[in-house]
């Protein structure tokens, strides 16, 4: 069995690149510094296979309880702990069983993190249009500035557009670490979530 203590260094190469890694802005959509990974990987996370499992009612109603807290961000995984240890008292630690918890756990934060990151990719496409409309009002001002009689309240417009449209893009700039971080923070949780169910299976 994969040894748990492999899978800090697993994450490490997944979310970073390896070493030496450095930002690809070659992808117009992705103007994050951290690499772009568009699909996890429930294998790299879990280090057995994934069985189909059929579960009492009763099981069922704890494992969706489990996984939706799990999956709830706001919670910290040692908040979620004590609920863990309560599942494994009362149901069992199984590996199928612990294997499907994460496995509905992977697949909901998955799909989170793929919304997250196609709001990403429309952020930056967003943000291009924005700079080109940006240097289009200044090329526009520029020309007006330069004409024999300049038009000064179409120009007075442009300079308040302008001031609107840079603030809007510095303002969008500066939050592009945190909305960055989004995914990554995703992928943490899942590793961090799968050692605590092997440790679980394990003990």
């Amino acid at each position: 069995m994969q040894s748990m203590r492999t899978l800090p260094l697993i994450f490490a190469v997944i979310c970073l690149g390896g070493p030496g890694a450095t930002a690809d802005f070659s992808d117009p959509t992705w103007p994050c510094i951290q690499r772009k990974v568009e699909r996890l990987s429930v294998g790299l996370m879990w280090p057995h296979p994934i069985e189909e499992v059929t579960l009492p009612k009763q099981t069922e109603t704890a494992m969706k309880d489990l996984v939706g807290r799990f999956t709830l961000r706001r919670l910290e995984l040692e908040e979620i702990a004590p609920t863990l240890d309560d599942f494994t008292a009362e149901y069992g630690t199984d590996r199928a069983l612990l294997g499907a918890v994460f496995a509905r756990t992977f697949d909901r934060l998955a799909a989170t993190r793929t919304t997250i990151m196609k709001g990403i990719e429309e952020y930056s496409l967003s943000q291009i249009a924005m700079a080109e409309n940006i240097g289009e009002t200044r090329t526009e001002m520029d020309s007006l500035l330069a004409a024999d009689s300049p038009d000064y309240d179409r120009i007075d417009a442009l300079e308040a557009q302008l001031d609107w449209d840079e603030r809007i893009y510095v303002d969008r700039k500066q939050s592009l670490t945190y909305v960055c971080e989004t995914p990554i923070l995703l992928e943490k949780r899942l590793f961090a979530i799968a050692q605590m169910l092997l440790n679980a299976a394990e003990s």
